[in-house]
């Protein structure tokens, strides 16, 4: 069954921007997340990945960006969806490079993370010595259905 989109907002609020969700879910209080961690993948990922390691680059000085857990780092999700607040800018590339075909989000600065949300980029990117990934201001979405 599909969910409402004020539950689809409700779900990516309270993974993104850390905001209980009433009577429902909390976020931890002990030790809470406080970024979600952007990874970029060489291959393709499913919903039976459950670690950012999965198909992860390792491309030259490549390193998992943080991005606060908060509407500073994440919009206030509408219709179902949220999109980055800034630049997501990923370390330039060095000696070895690699081609990206997908993104992913979830819960680790680096090793096994738990993918939140992935997709494929709208097409595949070929990374070289001196290319610098990045996602411009609102232009990864992550939508929820």
């Amino acid at each position: 069954m599909p969910k409402s989109t004020a539950t689809c907002n409700s779900i990516l609020a309270l993974m993104y921007n850390a905001t209980p969700w009433a009577n429902v879910a909390d976020d931890a209080s002990s030790s809470p997340l406080t970024n979600v961690y952007v990874s970029l993948h060489t291959g393709a990922l499913t919903a039976s990945n459950d670690s950012q390691t999965d198909n992860e680059t390792a491309y030259t000085n490549y390193l998992r960006v943080a991005k606060a857990r908060t509407t500073v780092g994440w919009t206030a999700p509408s219709g179902g969806a949220t999109e980055n607040e800034g630049q997501i800018q990923f370390a330039q590339c060095g000696a070895s490079g690699a081609t990206l075909t997908y993104v992913a989000t979830g819960t680790a600065s680096s090793s096994t993370g738990h993918v939140w949300h992935y997709g494929a980029l709208n097409s595949p990117l070929a990374v070289s010595s001196g290319i610098t990934p990045q996602f411009a201001d609102a232009s990864l979405t992550i939508t929820e259905s």
